[in-house]
């Protein structure tokens, strides 16, 4: 550390429902709703945390149109690829047609919309 102390705790995600959103999140991860309220859910996973807040105006990007940009998304590693998929449409997510790199990375968007992509590129192991 460089001495300000500061790190990273966890993005946090707005989304209609925080609670509905963070099931969904530590169901696909096999991480742990540890807090949970009406405008505010965390999850504890693998990898870290993930926070989630309600927000009533949300409204999902439309990715690839750029009509409503993605104003983040979030990349998951695994280790196969078609298992994490089928994991994650039992889910309730919903895969994309445009898939730019579906060689090593599929590209899904959660029950509020969010576009996250399973990827097989761990760039920490290159």
């Amino acid at each position: 550390m460089d001495g300000t102390g500061i790190r990273l705790s966890s993005p946090t995600i707005n989304c209609p429902d925080a609670a509905a959103l963070g099931r969904f999140y530590a169901q696909i991860t096999g991480g742990k709703v540890v807090y949970t309220d009406p405008v505010w859910a965390t999850v504890d996973g693998p990898g870290g945390r993930i926070d989630f807040q309600s927000d009533p105006a949300h409204v999902p990007p439309s990715w690839p149109d750029p009509t409503v940009p993605i104003q983040f998304h979030l990349d998951f590693y695994v280790e196969d690829l078609a298992t994490a998929a089928e994991l994650v449409l039992a889910a309730g997510a919903t895969q994309y047609e445009h898939q730019p790199n579906a060689d090593h990375c599929l590209v899904f968007a959660d029950p509020a919309g969010h576009p996250f992509c399973l990827s097989t590129w761990d760039l920490l192991e290159k």
